[in-house]
């Protein structure tokens, strides 16, 4: 289940990417836009500018514009980012594995090589989203 924190991502990114090419937009009108409360907001931004998804101005004219591309941001991007693993269980994770305490032995688990198989499709499927692809729907 996608995280509250990583919803209002999503929705940010998508008002954003609707706006034209170069518009700015202010905090105050992302928040109002997309019903994302401020408080919340001014740390997503600031997470997404540091993953270089954002970009932000300074000043009377400032805000923040998407620095990425709108086919390019994936839903897997904007989910790892904020919710981490996109895998079951740590042992079965691509950037974020932890062999499992209890497990005897990792290469005849079974319980593994299933969860390895359901996290290849569903990465599969959340890169094949974007952001573009979302707000064309």
């Amino acid at each position: 289940m996608l995280s509250q924190k990583t919803k209002y991502a999503l929705k940010a990114l998508l008002y954003l990417a609707q706006q034209e090419e170069g518009i700015i937009v202010k905090t105050n009108a992302i928040s109002e836009e997309a019903s994302i409360p401020k408080k919340f907001l001014e740390q997503i931004l600031l997470d997404l500018k540091r993953a270089h998804l954002v970009g932000s101005k300074q000043g009377k004219l400032g805000g923040y514009y998407l620095l990425k591309s709108k086919n390019e941001i994936t839903l897997a991007d904007v989910y790892r980012l904020f919710d981490g693993a996109i895998a079951l269980l740590p042992c079965a994770s691509l950037n974020f594995y932890e062999p499992c305490s209890d497990c005897k032995n990792e290469a005849t688990c079974h319980l593994r090589h299933s969860l390895i198989s359901v996290r290849e499709e569903t990465l599969r499927s959340m890169q094949n989203i974007t952001i573009a692809s979302i707000v064309s729907n």
